[in-house]
């Protein structure tokens, strides 16, 4: 017989095996992933959330658990190629006993979407972030909130309320008037101011509040593709200081500054930017002396804290000047000025060369010219009087004017000043509770919804899968997607706190020793892992002891997916 085979060395007697008594499946980083879904209880709150059904084989909590080991596979694998990407990946062990890979097809995985939409895709995410912060002990303190637009490929049509569940049908038309009802409004996929430079595309928005510790995602939802920041901020922030128990600082940029929207919050400790539209804000910036700024302990900044009322509301405003950023608008600035005198100057050639029937069209042809300038001015300027002879001996005088071109130096030095700086206020007045370095620090902490987006925006990640053809599952899509970033920062944050805590490094791709490794560094050194099945005894293979350093940083939920080492 040709059959292949294979040989095990046990108790150091070689044992011939037939390759059929093998079975060996990934489990890579994958059981990081489940450890950490195990850890929030995400299976069963879905599970109670929306309801389990007898006869179905994946209950909606482990398909949820499937679609975020799929999305942090990074793998880019398309929902409908689901039972595909799990044939090589220990399936049962990762997700949940008796969960096959053509269990998770792209019927089954819609449904479930679709009653995440009924129940409430705002709902869902905040319960399971909210315990996620209770077992990993997030703190609240400060909440950074942000937008950022998802672009979409395609048709989008509502077929909600048109679903019918598994082994559950709508016994008439009442019923199904009923559920329309009930559930809540899609969103509209359309054309929209593009944060990714893709106006040519459909788009829908995603709004996201992470927590200052540790970029943790808390509140997620989706909007149409045409919405403003500026008209939904203020309720955003408010309906999201409703569900949870601290008194969390709002930060955000200038999009929250609006008058309608402070005066919404104004039982909320909020933290952001002030837009230099405001004459109040532009005309503080261009005239502050250079003497009133002191240095922050923030390498690189200098601040000066004034008291102001803005929309009936007393507020300390922090003007910021950032040395980097000043340098790079008076690099700026240099440039405009030599372009706008290089057109200036031209265009005052071309005006000389120009007749005017009397001198008064000369000087206001010079005037109307001179308006256009933005860092000139005009310093002399001459009509002279020009007699042509006609044919029949006739004279008729003519006029032209010359002018010199000098620097408006009041304007140029209005933007010399204004070089670096911004204003960030907040309703905080007493500086004992927020000092200006912190409002400083929890400003910059902005960046954390900026990787957020960063990472769902990523092409490893499946944001390029969004090719559903209705809004309802667009939206449960979005939801998903920021769940996978929910479990990504939980595990990042929980190995990067035990790593300093215990003041230990490991090596980063570069082989330089670090307390803050990127999540995404450490699933690469958990490749090649295997669960190896032999005569029904199952094995992890490959592991080593850097494998087992990094797991121990993470909660015991992580082990037992690795627990068979040998």
């Amino acid at each position: 017989m040709n059959e292949r085979i294979a040989t095990e060395v046990v108790e150091n007697t070689v044992v011939i095996l037939n390759t059929k008594d093998i079975e060996i499946q990934n489990i890579d980083h994958l059981g990081i992933v489940a450890g950490i879904i195990d850890a929030i209880g995400l299976v069963e709150t879905i599970n109670e959330l929306i309801g389990e059904e007898k006869a179905e084989k994946v209950s909606p909590g482990h398909v949820v658990k499937a679609m975020i080991l799929n999305g942090l596979g990074f793998v880019s694998k398309p929902l409908y190629m689901f039972p595909q990407y799990f044939e090589t990946i220990a399936c049962e062990h990762l997700i949940g006993p008796g969960v096959k890979p053509e269990y998770l097809n792209d019927d089954k995985l819609g449904r479930v979407m679709d009653k995440l939409f009924i129940k409430g895709l705002d709902t869902i995410f905040l319960k399971i972030a909210l315990n996620a912060v209770k077992k990993f002990k997030v703190s609240l303190l400060s909440s950074h909130l942000d937008s950022s637009s998802m672009h979409v490929h395609g048709e989008y049509n509502t077929n909600l309320p048109e679903v019918i569940f598994e082994n559950q049908k709508l016994g008439n038309n009442q019923e199904l008037e009923e559920l329309a009802v009930k559930s809540p409004k899609e969103i509209t996929i359309t054309y929209g101011y593009s944060r990714d430079h893709r106006p040519d595309l459909k788009q829908f928005i995603l709004e996201l509040i992470c927590s200052g510790d540790g970029d943790i995602p808390i509140f997620l939802k989706l909007a149409s593709g045409n919405q403003a920041d500026s008209s939904c901020f203020g309720q955003i922030a408010v309906e999201y200081q409703k569900q949870i128990e601290v008194n969390s600082l709002i930060v955000a940029d200038c999009a929250l500054y609006t008058e309608s929207n402070l005066k919404l919050m104004s039982e909320l400790r909020w933290l952001c930017r002030v837009p230099l539209s405001l004459k109040s804000a532009q005309s503080l910036i261009s005239t502050l002396p250079e003497s009133e700024f002191i240095d922050s302990k923030l390498s690189g900044y200098k601040f000066a804290s004034k008291t102001v009322t803005y929309a009936g509301i007393d507020q300390r405003w922090l003007v910021v000047q950032s040395q980097d950023r000043r340098l790079a608008d008076l690099s700026k600035l240099s440039q405009k000025i030599t372009k706008a005198e290089s057109k200036a100057l031209l265009e005052l050639k071309k005006l000389s060369r120009d007749k005017f029937a009397c001198e008064a069209d000369a000087i206001k042809a010079l005037l109307k010219l001179s308006k256009q300038f933005k860092y000139h001015q005009i310093q002399e300027s001459k009509v002279t009087e020009i007699i042509s002879n006609k044919k029949d001996n006739q004279t008729e005088p003519s006029y032209q004017i010359t002018a010199k071109l000098s620097r408006n130096e009041s304007k140029i030095n209005t933007e010399i000043l204004s070089a670096g700086r911004f204003i960030i206020a907040t309703n905080v007045l007493e500086s004992k509770q927020l000092g200006d370095d912190l409002m400083l620090s929890e400003y910059k902490a902005q960046q954390c919804c900026e990787r957020g987006f960063g990472f769902l925006k990523d092409p490893l990640f499946f944001a390029d899968s969004i090719f559903l053809k209705s809004p309802e599952r667009i939206e449960s899509l979005g939801m998903i997607m920021g769940l996978c970033l929910l479990v990504y920062t939980l595990a990042q944050r929980q190995i990067r706190a035990a790593l300093r805590e215990a003041k230990l490094t490991i090596k980063n791709q570069l082989g330089k020793a670090t307390d803050s490794p990127t999540l995404r560094w450490i699933f690469q050194r958990f490749q090649c892992i295997h669960l190896v099945e032999i005569n029904n005894e199952k094995y992890v293979s490959n592991w080593t002891s850097d494998r087992d350093f990094i797991l121990n940083l993470l909660p015991d939920d992580c082990l037992r997916y690795y627990q068979l080492v040998t």
